[in-house]
């Protein structure tokens, strides 16, 4: 019998129903804090529907895109869902990219509004010169007077914005309408924008709720980048249960701590070099970290090694892993805490990237996308409402990566009899040498199993003999 999956296309859910939640069940309880900020749910919701009609003035309609270019600051929270409530879709975009990249992603995606960090004050004026749609910009951080006076757009100053401006009606777009536009790379050149929908965030957040255990008095830490999906993606988590959001701007590992500590965190999501970070600063133990619950971790492989520390480190918090893409919303498979450990009869699950979530069906095809049985390797692909819708303007590379229903990841992986997943490598990174497949994955975790190693890449070079050989560069 096929297994049920749940929130199939259709549905009618809405990422901004949150809010009214929240505020019907908790008003007075803390929403948002960081960097200053310390809001309720009242006070927030107030501040989200002020914002939409800022944009609204500005000319925004329902489906246009409003992008935003800053840190982790708490109006990155307030951007996600007053995008959503003026009926726009959001366009994060990473900080981290040189300008031709924010060049095409804003281009790309047609964005009519830019808000702005006041650490990117400096490019904006050339951003604008350079993308035709925008048509108006809101800087943060009394940023506005560093603009030229010949700006070609208009441009206000974010706080002055919000304040003065009165609080409109959810537009309540919801279901398959599109919410966002992910701009993602990988190997296949300049990056894609990435088609999901409320119901794709909802049917993510709902995995979410079962296996986070997020709740009402959680407080979750945003420190991964926001303009990223694994970071956003928890946004409307921690919206949906009602809990409380706390931003760091960007990471450092004092940083970290303190918020932790500060905040009383329950819960945060972060990337192996940030855990590696942590674990290499000298002051860890000045800091009350007692609140953590929850540590969660994925976007790149684990080392056994670096993990066992981790959990040395942080005795009492649970580990979770989580597998997918930003094309999934962006969570496929998750490895619960009770697999997290190295003795007894599941001691190699930890090798693993879990489980399908919920209402996700995952498989394994072979180039003629083949279903292929327990054990065998090949192609890691997914099903489930969490599917993107596709790819922005991009139909050929939708058709490509949609196949009979399923997402095709370029993963290579297997399947274990019990349904765990385990990765092997990326399929364009296999290395072939001499007629036989080598997993630059497989090489480097041996690697990092040596004392001293912090980072290391496997790459297949040319090779008179073997065709190719391996390479490893620590």
């Amino acid at each position: 019998m096929a297994r049920m999956r749940v929130f199939e296309r259709g549905i009618d859910m809405r990422l901004t129903q949150g809010i009214h939640r929240a505020v019907q069940l908790h008003a007075d309880h803390i929403a948002l804090t960081g960097d200053g900020v310390r809001l309720t749910w009242r006070e927030f919701a107030d501040r989200v529907a002020r914002l939409a009609a800022v944009l609204a003035d500005l000319g925004v309609e329902r489906g246009d895109r409003v992008a935003m270019l800053a840190g982790n600051v708490p109006e990155y929270v307030e951007f996600y869902f007053g995008a959503l409530w003026a009926g726009a879709v959001i366009v994060p975009v990473n900080t981290r990219w040189a300008f031709p990249e924010k060049v095409h992603c804003l281009n790309d995606a047609g964005a009519r509004v830019l808000i702005a960090g006041p650490e990117h004050a400096a490019e904006v004026a050339a951003l604008c010169a350079a993308s035709p749609s925008l048509t108006s910009v809101l800087m943060l951080g009394k940023s506005l007077s560093s603009l030229p006076a010949a700006l070609g757009v208009r441009a206000l100053d974010y706080a002055s914005a919000v304040a003065a401006a009165a609080p409109i009606p959810d537009a309540a777009r919801s279901g398959e309408d599109l919410a966002a536009l992910f701009y993602t790379g990988g190997t296949t050149g300049r990056s894609k924008g990435v088609m999901l929908s409320h119901n794709n965030f909802i049917a993510n957040s709902m995995n979410a709720l079962v296996n986070l255990g997020i709740r009402d008095d959680s407080v979750h830490l945003h420190v991964s980048p926001l303009f990223h999906v694994a970071g956003g993606s928890r946004v409307f988590t921690t919206t949906v249960a009602g809990g409380t959001h706390a931003t760091l701007e960007r990471f450092e590992p004092e940083a970290f701590l303190r918020a932790i500590e500060t905040h009383r965190v329950t819960v945060t999501v972060i990337v192996p070099t940030m855990l590696n970070a942590l674990l290499q600063y000298p002051g860890f133990d000045r800091f009350d970290v007692s609140s953590l619950r929850l540590l969660t971790y994925g976007a790149a492989p684990m080392p056994e090694a670096l993990l066992r520390q981790a959990m040395a480190r942080f005795p009492g918090v649970s580990f979770l892993q989580s597998y997918g893409m930003t094309e999934l919303s962006p969570v496929a498979t998750s490895l619960a805490p009770r697999y997290h450990v190295f003795e007894g009869p599941d001691a190699g699950r930890i090798r693993s990237a879990g489980r399908a979530v919920f209402n996700a069906d995952v498989a394994i095809f072979d180039e003629n996308d083949t279903p292929l049985p327990v054990g065998a390797v090949g192609e890691v692909c997914v099903r489930g409402p969490m599917v993107m819708q596709g790819y922005w303007r991009q139909p050929e590379l939708t058709a490509a990566a949609l196949r009979n229903g399923w997402m095709h990841t370029g993963d290579a992986g297997y399947l274990d009899a019990d349904g765990f997943l385990f990765l092997v490598d990326r399929v364009k990174d296999m290395i072939i040498s001499g007629g036989e497949n080598v997993y630059s994955a497989a090489v480097e975790n041996v690697i990092y199993g040596f004392p001293g190693v912090h980072e290391c890449a496997v790459i297949g070079i040319p090779h008179e003999q073997w065709g190719e050989a391996v390479h490893a560069i620590v």
